[in-house]
């Protein structure tokens, strides 16, 4: 037997109020420590992965241990600092892009259903308003727009 309601999502007013502040206060939070970036300029800078993470905290270490070999137009401070902020910022991204996820797939789910049981409504009020049952006509009329090609 298929599943007909995997999820039935209700927020009460005071958790959405709660939501609300916590996203406020992350958002301020973070205002300071944030920018944006064009999609030019993300694509033109080199990227920070897996790998390279570990050869910059490796760097960032020599470059304190050994800063005979920094050169002259480098700020390894900067270096140092620019790696801090990844490092903390990446433990917050990957929890938000956890929280992400399940929101999508909340959203996605719960969307589904609702489209799900609007079809199911739909035909039925279609059924009925092609056996002339008084006020369907109407409905289905209003409905039907979702379907139309130029609706």
């Amino acid at each position: 037997m298929p599943e007909t309601n995997r999820i039935a999502v209700q927020i009460s007013e005071e958790d959405a109020a709660a939501i609300d502040t916590s996203l406020t206060v992350l958002e301020e939070k973070l205002a300071n420590y944030l920018i944006a970036l064009s999609t030019d300029e993300r694509r033109g800078l080199p990227k920070m992965k897996d790998k390279t993470y570990a050869f910059v905290q490796k760097t960032v270490d020599y470059a304190e241990s050994d800063p005979n070999f920094v050169p002259d137009f480098m700020d390894a401070a900067a270096l140092k600092i620019d790696f801090t902020a990844v490092s903390a910022l990446t433990v917050i991204f990957r929890r938000i892009e956890k929280l992400r996820g399940t929101l999508d797939d909340t959203i996605l789910l719960s969307g589904s259903e609702a489209y799900k049981g609007a079809l199911q409504y739909y035909n039925s009020v279609k059924i009925s308003a092609k056996a002339n049952v008084p006020g369907a006509k109407e409905i289905y009329e209003d409905l039907k727009q979702r379907f139309d090609k130029n609706g």
